[in-house]
């Protein structure tokens, strides 16, 4: 705020009226700083404590329903899974198998490291192993091997520690706005608008769970325990605090009191948490009859289908999704991908030229226009969009763009182009494994049999979810002669992949080899 600390006033102008035009075209920072000055001067002024509590709030709010991602604590700690081996479809930790209609398997789309298909757009948590299964090792590692940390809890507020700094600066150096641990709650709680007002500075400016929700408390018992907004903050509060089952108590509480989206969204979050993704989708089913042309609720049953891996109900609910809101980004791109992994480059062609309309212009999009061009044989078009991407990628992207132009180039037959592709891919992303994998295939043409292993056992050591680095291992074993090896690398191939048809008769001819011994 320093350089905002002293907003000049026009003469005659009232400073509260210029503040609400302010914080109304949302200039937070100079709402703020309009509020302090009348603040110096009258520091009893309810009406600029609350301008400047609600613009401190606006300032600092992020929606906590869409970024929702476990950190390394809440992975590893996790003791709310109600089963340790549940069926297929039922857990987000073992979604369904490739052989019920309607799901995906490795073989038709990749699977990142969740163990899952790659979707279309990556939100908060799409690259995490959920329901509790996670390992030290899964839990501290990134999305990608060793290219972030992991997330911690709450890694996106600012840390308890550093909260009161942070109020400091916020005050211009004067100390915090607002004393919390000072404030007489039972006081506030009997005026509800200061207490909203109130309550949302202290869970997304201070970020304090515990005094929210007392405030909460007091505030549901001074209304009667009849108001849906405080029991619907009661939840929030809840939640953060890691107490499920208490939040889940208060959602439901207020959607009986009032149904709202919001409400909805956070019940299905919770039994989300609490790995039952299909309670979830109940909840998500009963709020779209309710709210049918909600397009957050769609996509929320649309996300969870896709964690379920039931590829066939979340594209309909895309769709619909789509019916709704023709605009809507996160739609047009998962549309996109399942219309390309399912051998349709021409209408995954058409999505991606939607979302170039729409002003998204990055890396990733024409990256997947380059290869859907590929695909549909507009050779022409691919070069120039991979020239695209390559100008707008950055160096976390750059390895990926690098492996799908070898990818292209093995397409083509240019081998020589292929195989600098992906060295120039593993030179810019050391931990690049796809480009590995391939690299592996590309080495045992030229005869470099060791090369291969090695590119075979550096995929296999980084990836462990993938199956091709196995059985491209074990089919080189075997035809090398070391039936054991080879044994050893199909059954983890398929542990990764159960249903992959090559795996299963290379493990049949093994089993005959070691029948004649």
């Amino acid at each position: 705020l320093g350089d905002a600390a002293n907003v000049n006033v026009p003469e005659g102008v009232d400073p509260l009226f210029l503040a609400i035009t302010r914080f109304n075209r949302r200039e937070y920072t100079a709402a703020t700083a309009l509020c302090s000055q009348l603040l110096e001067a009258q520091p009893y002024d309810q009406a600029a404590w609350y301008l400047k509590t609600r613009s401190l709030t606006m300032d600092a709010w992020v929606d906590d329903v869409e970024v929702d991602e476990e950190g390394a604590a809440d992975m590893l700690l996790d003791d709310n899974a109600t089963a340790s081996m549940p069926r297929p479809g039922t857990s987000l930790a073992r979604p369904m198998t490739g052989a019920a209609p309607g799901s995906l398997n490795a073989g038709m789309r990749p699977m990142s490291s969740s163990g899952r298909p790659t979707t279309g757009f990556a939100r908060p948590g799409t690259g995490q192993s959920r329901g509790g299964t996670a390992s030290v090792n899964a839990a501290l590692a990134g999305a990608r091997p060793g290219t972030s940390r992991p997330m911690t809890s709450f890694g996106r507020l600012v840390r308890l520690g550093t909260a009161s700094l942070a109020a400091n600066t916020a005050a211009g150096g004067g100390g915090p706005f607002i004393l919390v641990d000072k404030l007489d709650l039972k006081r506030y709680a009997a005026r509800p608008a200061l207490a909203r007002a109130l309550f949302e500075y202290i869970l997304y400016v201070d970020h304090n769970p515990k005094k929210a929700l007392e405030l909460a408390a007091l505030a549901t018992q001074a209304a009667g325990f009849e108001d849906w907004w405080w029991k619907e903050r009661l939840g929030k509060c809840y939640f953060q605090l890691g107490l499920y089952r208490d939040a889940e108590k208060q959602f439901r509480s207020a959607l009986k009191s009032q149904e709202t989206v919001l409400a909805s969204l956070e019940l299905a979050r919770v039994f989300l948490r609490l790995d039952q993704p299909n309670a979830a989708l109940e909840v998500y089913a009963k709020a779209a009859d309710i709210f049918p042309v909600d397009v957050t609720i769609i996509v929320g049953q649309a996300r969870t289908c896709d964690a379920l891996n039931d590829a066939t109900k979340a594209v309909q609910h895309y769709k619909r999704a789509l019916s709704i809101d023709a605009t809507h980004v996160e739609s047009l791109a998962c549309l996109a991908a399942h219309h390309f992994y399912t051998d349709q480059p021409e209408l995954a062609l058409r999505f991606y030229r939607r979302l170039l309309q729409l002003g998204v212009r990055n890396c990733e999009v024409w990256n997947n226009l380059a290869l859907c061009c590929f695909y549909a044989s507009q050779y022409d078009l691919c070069l120039a969009a991979f020239e695209h991407a390559l100008q707008l990628a950055s160096d976390a992207d750059m390895g990926d763009v690098w492996y799908n132009i070898g990818q292209v180039a093995i397409g083509i037959g240019d081998l020589g182009l292929a195989y600098q592709a992906l060295k120039v891919a593993i030179s810019i992303d050391s931990n690049h494994v796809e480009s590995y994998a391939n690299l592996g295939v590309l080495e045992l043409r030229k005869g470099n049999v060791e090369s291969a292993r090695a590119n075979f056992n550096t995929v296999q050591s980084m990836a462990p979810y993938m199956f091709e680095p196995f059985f491209n291992g074990a089919l080189l074993a075997f035809k090398l002669g070391d039936f054991q090896e080879a044994h050893d690398l199909a059954t983890k191939a398929l542990e990764a992949y159960p249903e992959h048809h090559d795996t299963h008769e290379l493990l049949r001819q093994l089993r005959q080899q070691f029948s004649h011994l």
